[in-house]
């Protein structure tokens, strides 16, 4: 694994701040939160509920925007004291992966023509996008699936292609919000074994907010964020070995 204070990162944080309201009712949901996670890499981002976790997320998704500091992701700046890029729709789109606690998947639409809407969302061809779909469902073993409506798989098997879904047109940085809260631990450990092989394969980093407890030994590396900053925490895959 690379050492992410030193790689080129799929994504990095520094002194980012969020500020609600204004005068005395405002709420200082982050504080200066400083967080990076490299290429290839699946890091567990922890707290209390109310802790900022969901701002942070939202902030790195390009869903809201940030009160201040500065975030980077692969080598260009994407926020610093404000927006660098012009068109946010395009960078969720493109260059952001979304998992959530919910799969979310059309339900009129089969598995691989789910899995393909963001690819024809970005203007590929119709025929190209459900060939690379049914790539990724392969990869991440659930292409037997592939003709399948959502309602007919189970819940581990619409994570796994919400993850394909994510990967879609394989961006540098996908942020996972309670992928296994709905899943058994069976389950919930196959979705973070695959996020990881993933992660790995298309050189993608992967930030997992959870309260989790099944899979939080799981994190090399752990990110808690207390009273709107965070602390980095060696995880227990990595102190064990």
């Amino acid at each position: 694994m690379a050492d992410p204070n030193t790689a080129l990162h799929g994504i990095r944080i520094e002194g980012l701040r969020k500020r609600f309201g204004t005068g005395d009712t405002a709420v200082d949901a982050l504080k200066g939160v400083d967080l990076a996670v490299a290429p290839g890499e699946v890091i567990g981002l922890i707290g209390p509920s109310g802790s900022g976790k969901s701002t942070l997320l939202k902030c790195l998704g390009a869903v809201i925007e940030p009160s201040g500091g500065r975030m980077t992701l692969g080598e260009e700046v994407i926020y610093d004291e404000g927006w660098r890029i012009l068109d946010r729709r395009a960078l969720r789109r493109d260059r952001i992966g979304f998992v959530f606690q919910a799969p979310y998947l059309i339900p009129f639409l089969d598995v691989t023509d789910n899995v393909a809407l963001p690819l024809m969302l970005a203007g590929q061809a119709n025929a190209r996008a459900r060939d690379q779909a049914r790539e990724l469902l392969k990869a991440l073993d659930i292409s037997h699936r592939a003709r399948a409506l959502p309602a007919h798989l189970s819940g581990g098997e619409q994570q796994r292609v919400a993850i394909a879904r994510a990967l879609a047109n394989r961006p540098p940085v996908i942020l996972a919000d309670e992928p296994t809260a709905p899943l058994d631990s069976e389950r919930a450990l196959a979705v973070i074994r695959m996020l990881n092989r993933m992660a790995r394969q298309y050189q993608t980093a992967v930030i997992v907010v959870t309260h989790d407890e099944k899979i939080i030994p799981t994190f090399r590396r752990l990110y808690h964020i207390r009273d709107g900053r965070t602390h980095e925490e060696v995880g227990e895959a990595r102190a064990n070995q």
